[in-house]
């Protein structure tokens, strides 16, 4: 809509952001010319000024306005028959005025490009500095500067200059921020004889609240980690970075007491977290001798565990969220993985994903992606999987999108 050529346009560029009085503004001056192409010519290639509407009509006629670079008033150019009343009116004073910070320098400007100005500019006896000059058709216009106008831009100036600084350093504090919690996201894979597994992160914004995490805890054991901070933005990257802290100080525990383990990271979460402050959390622990999954799913979406014949199981909720309860405990459930199973886990900006309809991308198409895309890796499914979200919600992404994908072998030999 912007773009469109638009007769009786309007400058949005000084719209205010409140609406407790009426929007009111100057929106164009009428002068009448001999030619309007030669006219638009000289205002655009001589002043410098910019086309703001440009509409043809199909009986002929053309709405032309032009404006000066700075300020929301524009001219319109008229087109006068020679036979009209408005004809008259083509050479004479207009009673338009401009103003500059820097008179002399436009007058400079100007003259070099073959404008006729009356004289060059002088003192009057009202102050300040004062020309006139004349378009292609004589249409007469002053030119004029004052004291107070060249101070009050220049103060609007440091202050623009002040906002745009600040704006580079915050941009730069965010791009930093982006970086340190890129390097917070798992580094190196642990290894697995049996399972091949992957994880990706798309933040919606430059930081995010969701994290990931592979863990090695030893004894041929490895941990799958998932967890959706209530928050988003710079706010739930701080949280994000907390629970990541937490969880590595802790998971020297992990294998052997997990239930120790998880009731540890809670509590430290809950202690270094404002009140209200949670995540919803699943941590799951891969044997990669027994091929046996522990997990404790803490009030987080349920994962998906696909079995090689096409079943599928639920790995529902077991306890509550992290971080808003001192006293908190969890239940651990248990499955024995086999060859060409597929386990997946992900946050909600996956499934609540909407479209222009406002329809929710939702469980039910998650899973019949992956029924279509189980046969891939798990790095391919995850792309696959994502795909399908943007596909369906291809606009701008509200929430950030998180998944882990792993799979069990095939042609593993039957564990003892």
């Amino acid at each position: 809509m912007a773009d469109a050529p638009l007769p009786f346009a309007m400058d949005r560029s000084l719209l205010r952001l409140d609406s407790r009085d009426p929007y009111l503004c100057m929106h164009f001056i009428m002068i009448f010319v001999r030619d309007q192409e030669r006219s638009l010519r000289f205002y655009v290639d001589q002043l410098g000024f910019r086309v703001v509407a440009d509409q043809r009509f199909d009986w002929g006629g053309r709405w032309l306005q032009v404006a000066p670079p700075d300020g929301n008033a524009s001219i319109a150019l008229g087109q006068a028959s020679p036979s009209s009343d408005e004809y008259k009116l083509i050479g004479q004073d207009t009673r338009i005025y401009f103003i500059t910070e820097d008179v002399q320098a436009k007058y400079n400007e100007w003259s070099s490009r073959g404008v006729r100005f009356e004289s060059p500019p002088h003192k009057p006896q009202w102050g300040g500095i004062y020309t006139r000059f004349e378009d292609v058709d004589g249409n007469s216009f002053g030119l004029a500067g004052f004291d107070e106008l060249t101070l009050n831009v220049e103060s609007q100036r440091r202050v623009l200059a002040q906002k745009l600084e600040a704006e580079r350093r915050a941009a730069r504090e965010l791009e930093i921020a982006r970086e340190v919690q890129a390097r917070l996201f798992p580094q190196r894979m642990p290894p697995a004889r049996t399972l091949e597994y992957a994880g990706a992160c798309l933040q919606a914004r430059q930081v995010g609240g969701d994290y990931y995490d592979f863990l090695d805890l030893g004894q041929d054991r490895l941990g799958l980690v998932l967890g959706d901070i209530a928050g988003k933005g710079m706010a739930g990257a701080l949280l994000m970075a907390n629970l990541q802290a937490n969880l590595r100080s802790q998971c020297a525990i992990a294998a052997a007491e997990p239930q120790r383990f998880l009731r540890s990271v809670n509590q430290l979460f809950f202690e270094n977290t404002a009140d209200g402050d949670y995540a919803t959390f699943f941590f799951a622990e891969y044997d990669d001798r027994s091929r046996r999954l522990r997990y404790a799913n803490c009030g987080h979406l349920p994962g998906l565990l696909l079995r090689r014949d096409g079943a599928l199981e639920a790995l529902t909720s077991v306890s509550t969220v992290l971080g808003l309860f001192d006293d908190w405990d969890c239940a651990m459930e248990e499955r024995q993985l086999l060859p060409g199973d597929t386990l997946v886990l992900y946050t909600d900006g996956t499934t609540e994903a909407f479209n222009t309809a406002g329809e929710e991308f939702g469980l039910p198409r998650l899973i019949d992606a992956l029924h279509r895309h189980r046969g891939e890796s798990p790095q391919a499914l995850i792309a696959s999987l994502l795909d399908e979200v943007h596909h369906f919600a291809p606009g701008e992404q509200q929430d950030d999108i998180t998944l882990i994908v792993a799979k069990l072998r095939e042609n593993l030999a039957p564990t003892s």
